[in-house]
């Protein structure tokens, strides 16, 4: 089920909400808690009822381990159970993401045409999996206490963060689910809630699914794009991915606040960064917390000398590349930002206003800062977004080919709106030629105010805590809903189901 659907908006949510404050308020706290579950699972059994069946298993599983690790501590196994358990789930995710992608590359380097499995990949298994991961090896080493069945059902299933993050670790999310207080309605949450879930779908509906069009329909015809054409899609698809991602990552924090549940932030306006390792701070921040606890610092972090610091970094990124999909571009796609990072903590260069371990060599005021990150992230992902690895180095070297077909009009057309309707409709009133470069014009308002919005204060930090102008703020959200909402017939999915 997605946010962004009649459903869930009309029914769902709504359920949900009715029956978890009608339960609580009735002191039916366990009862509450079941049914909360209860509701999770369906939104996410809604894609696929066979889905039901892994995570259900899956929560089993992790449950078990947690319910006998004090045990096997005592006995000095927690570390065997640690790695049994871990063995376990990247096992599971392994064979639903990454077998697939094994054979096939079996097969290119033994020949031996082994046929693929053709394995349907459950929706958010990459997300359910760590959050579980990072609750057992805490188990296993005695950092946190055993949650019960239904607590820890509850934990890993939330619907808000099911499905696309953001990735909750246990003493973030059960600690809210055990305080009583936290389940009497609160009007102060749950208008907080209801600005952010508003401003999150405008995010996806009015900006990510309109880029999304110009930015499809070129990588169908990616053999046939020309250098300028590429910039601009490039630029569509890099404010796609953060309006796309972080409008589903406030949608979650939204509706987990309308059940006075803080999730954490993932998103802290990632493009003001002036260095892709400040970037990667910014961007899907639980992700890179969960890489930094449970990978990083368990390889030796920073504590064994420079040269293993930046091996580290690179392993890290390599791996946070794989998890993103079985595909050599995502592999490729990490390794780079991992050497982006490395060159940023050689500091050969540095950027003004920045802490630095060391001394730079040569220092660039923030604002250059700011262009050489974007520009160079939006190189990495012309790999992120390319289906092969020789298809992103084409379209690499035709943007650096200053070749000009007169593609860019074509691929811009379809960047198709209802509310762009009027003016396409008015200009071919006037000259059938007028309408090419309408949809250049539009297509350059839409990357302009991109740019503004994601330069500006974040609107997520912003609608949690404003407090002024309500009236005003009111208008302008109901507004955005109904805007939205008249364009849910227009459903699409978001990008990071993929993953």
């Amino acid at each position: 089920m997605l946010f962004n659907s009649y459903i869930f908006i009309c029914i769902l949510l709504p359920v949900a909400l009715l029956g978890w404050y009608g339960l609580n308020y009735f002191g039916l706290n366990r009862a509450a808690s079941i049914f909360l579950t209860g509701i999770s699972l369906w939104f996410y059994g809604y894609f696929n009822v066979f889905y039901l069946l892994i995570i259900i298993c899956s929560i089993a599983f992790n449950y078990v381990v947690s319910l006998i690790a004090d045990r096997a501590r005592e006995e000095g196994l927690g570390r065997l159970l640690m790695v049994i358990a871990v063995f376990v789930n990247l096992g599971i995710l392994f064979y639903f993401k990454y077998f697939d992608f094994f054979l096939q590359n079996l097969n290119a380097v033994t020949g031996a045409g082994v046929p693929l499995k053709g394995i349907l990949l459950p929706l958010g298994i990459s997300f359910f999996t760590f959050q579980q991961l990072s609750y057992v090896i805490d188990r296993c080493l005695g950092r946190v206490e055993h949650a019960g069945l239904i607590e820890y059902a509850q934990f890993v299933t939330f619907f808000p963060q099911l499905i696309a993050g953001p990735i909750v670790l246990h003493d973030e999310l059960i600690p809210q689910f055990r305080d009583l207080s936290l389940r009497r309605f609160d009007i102060e949450f749950f208008a907080r809630g209801v600005r952010l879930f508003v401003l999150g779908l405008a995010k996806k509906m009015l900006l990510a699914d309109v880029l999304a069009g110009p930015v499809n329909y070129a990588f169908a015809i990616s053999h046939d794009l020309d250098s300028l054409t590429i910039v601009f899609v490039m630029l569509m698809y890099a404010f796609e991915l953060y309006f796309d991602f972080s409008g589903y990552c406030d949608m979650a924090m939204g509706i987990g606040l309308m059940f006075n549940i803080v999730l954490p932030m993932n998103f802290d306006s990632p493009y003001q960064s002036s260095t892709v390792k400040e970037l990667w701070n910014r961007w899907h921040m639980t992700l890179s917390r969960f890489f930094i606890t449970y990978v990083y610092v368990p390889l030796g972090g920073s504590r064994r000398g420079y040269a293993r610091t930046l091996l580290n970094i690179l392993i890290v990124f390599t791996l946070s590349g794989l998890w993103h999909g079985a595909n050599w571009t995502y592999v490729l796609w990490g390794l780079i930002n991992g050497l982006f990072v490395i060159w940023d903590n050689l500091c050969i260069v540095g950027v003004e206003g920045t802490d630095y371990k060391r001394e730079c060599r040569v220092y660039i005021p923030r604002r250059v800062g700011q262009v050489l990150t974007f520009c160079s992230f939006l190189l990495t992902l012309v790999f992120f977004r390319s289906s092969s690895v020789p298809e992103a180095f084409r379209l690499i070297g035709t943007a650096f080919s200053f070749k000009w077909n007169g593609r860019l009009t074509d691929v811009l057309s379809h960047l198709s709106s209802p509310e762009f309707y009027v003016v396409e409709e008015a200009a071919r009133m006037a000259s059938e030629k007028l309408v090419p470069w309408v949809h250049v014009v539009m297509s350059a308002l839409m990357i302009a105010l991109s740019f503004v919005l994601v330069m500006g204060p974040s609107v997520t930090v912003r609608a949690v805590r404003e407090t002024e102008r309500p009236v005003r703020r009111a208008i302008l959200l109901g507004v955005l809903f109904v805007w939205c909402f008249t364009s849910l017939s227009q459903v699409s999915t978001f990008l990071y189901f993929n993953f």
